[in-house]
């Protein structure tokens, strides 16, 4: 390896001379349409945005937050699509309705979630933050309103640092009144999933809602508000904890936005060269800091990789924009491993262990909620069997058992239900009642079963117990219960 690839990043930050001119533009890269800008110096992030394929990847991926606001406003059967009704204890999902006796299936879709980040940023590092995260689309579309107010970044330093003055504060305001707005469309819309939406909308100009709702709203939206406008990066930076374990997910094979040391270093900027002046042996980074401009958080990503860093590649947009006006090759900041700096094969991604670990107990995961969501009957049934005693002997020489049958409507409409029991020959059984279950709702009947005692060959045997709805005959529970009856001598 030659001595430049020995070089540390740090040999290469703005010191020295580097540090001195770093506030002046170069003539040069200016007329190829090239700006030099400063490093941030801390303060507020005020990220630039320019046109990339990172940039329109960010936004496609973000829009699919959209259906978060319209989904409380989806109607199915004549009510509203998706509610998580917590006073009944349902939640409805278009046609399934979910019951708290069906909670397992919240937990594969937790494990199918997890399994999924893990095995994402196992691939590309933190793709979650750079594209999807509430925090991050918030704060995107948050920083998109105030640079539509207030100009692009440098205005945006300026007016901040300006006295306040009447112009001043009216374009603060504008700004922190829309801010506020989306935050409260956000607590609404979050309370709307577990009331009914145009209900919610009602009472609202009716002075109507609940402590709890207020609450719930006010708190929401002055958190999205605050998180999303004013703390912006920090939040990724000194609150959020997956920035700090991403290391226990990632590994020399993960794919990360990388500045391409060998290639750029020693970084410098352009200049015109005086007759016989020799132009020095640089790398094709210019220092314009355009890289650490555009990103969210602030990273300059020439110097390796830092836990603020979300993985967006809008670095990468900017250094591919600057490398194609000075006719260069793309790829300076690329998304690249250490091995593959390092001059490793990669294998591809089916053959990574951690990738098939992970990747196997989502399609697990995945495969069950499948099955247990084809398989969700509308009707949940609990037998539980009379302990005490456990049969009786009639007079007419049969045995008795006693059950108490419980079943839930885990449907939509209501139900009327008919307990009936199936087993050995001879086998009669009572109930006291036909059930009549609004939706969501337990209802319990008692069943008495009666076997003649010359058909019982063991002290148990097994019978099934069967709910039909009458209403609605397709739709039907089995039980299976054991009889108990004397020992048989």
């Amino acid at each position: 390896m030659s001595d430049k690839n020995n070089h540390s990043l740090h040999d290469f930050g703005p010191t020295g001379s580097m540090l001195e001119n770093m506030d002046t533009h170069n003539k040069n890269l200016e007329n190829i349409g090239v700006e030099i800008l400063p490093i941030h110096t801390g303060g507020t992030v005020h990220a630039k945005r320019i046109p990339g394929f990172f940039r329109s990847l960010k936004w496609w991926l973000a829009s699919v937050w959209i259906i978060f606001f319209i989904g409380p406003y989806l109607r199915w059967n004549g009510h509203q699509a998706v509610l998580f009704d917590l006073e009944s204890r349902q939640f409805h999902i278009f046609n399934v309705t979910i019951l708290p006796q069906d909670i397992w299936m919240l937990t594969l879709v937790l494990l199918f979630c997890s399994m999924l980040l893990a095995a994402s940023t196992t691939v590309g590092g933190r793709l979650w933050c750079g594209y999807a995260c509430f925090q991050t689309v918030w704060t995107d579309v948050f920083t998109w309103f105030e640079e539509k107010i207030e100009g692009q970044p440098n205005k945006r330093i300026k007016l901040e640092s300006a006295p306040m003055s009447w112009s001043k504060f009216v374009i603060k305001m504008k700004k922190h009144l829309v801010w506020l707005l989306l935050g409260f469309l956000t607590g609404f819309t979050f309370v709307a999933y577990f009331v009914d939406v145009f209900d919610l909308w009602k009472r609202l100009f009716f002075f109507e809602w609940s402590l709890i709702e207020t609450g719930i709203i006010l708190a929401l939206g002055f958190a999205t508000y605050f998180f999303a406008g004013i703390l912006r990066e920090q939040t990724c930076i000194g609150f959020c904890p997956y920035a700090r374990i991403q290391g226990a997910m990632i590994d020399t094979q993960t794919e990360l936005p990388t500045y391409d040391v060998d290639r750029g270093e020693p970084r410098g900027r352009l200049k015109r060269l005086k007759p016989g002046e020799e132009a020095p042996k640089l790398g094709d980074c210019i220092d314009c800091n355009l890289c650490v401009a555009v990103c969210p958080t602030g990273v300059d990503i020439r110097y390796g990789q830092q836990f603020g860093c979300i993985t967006c590649g809008l670095c990468i947009d900017a250094c591919d924009s600057v490398m194609e006006k000075i006719k260069k090759p793309k790829g300076l900041i690329r998304y690249a491993s250490l091995s593959e700096f390092a001059g490793e094969k990669l294998p591809v991604i089916w053959k990574r262990p951690r990738v098939i670990v992970y990747a196997g107990i989502m399609f697990i995961a995945l495969g069950m909620l499948i099955w247990g969501l084809l398989n969700m009957s509308g009707i949940d049934v609990k037998a539980l069997h009379e302990r005490s005693p456990l049969y009786v002997q009639m007079s007419d020489g049969s045995v008795q058992n006693k059950w108490t049958v419980k079943v839930v409507n885990k449907g939509n409409e209501p139900m009327k239900a008919e307990i009936s029991a199936t087993g050995p020959s001879d086998l009669r059984y009572n109930v006291d009642r036909v059930l009549k279950i609004q939706p969501g709702n337990v209802g319990a009947a008692t069943l008495y079963v009666q076997i003649p005692k010359k058909r019982l060959i063991s002290t148990s045997t097994p019978i099934v117990i069967k709910v039909v709805d009458l209403n609605n005959p397709s739709v039907f529970e089995e039980y299976s219960s054991n009889f108990i009856g004397p020992k048989v001598r």
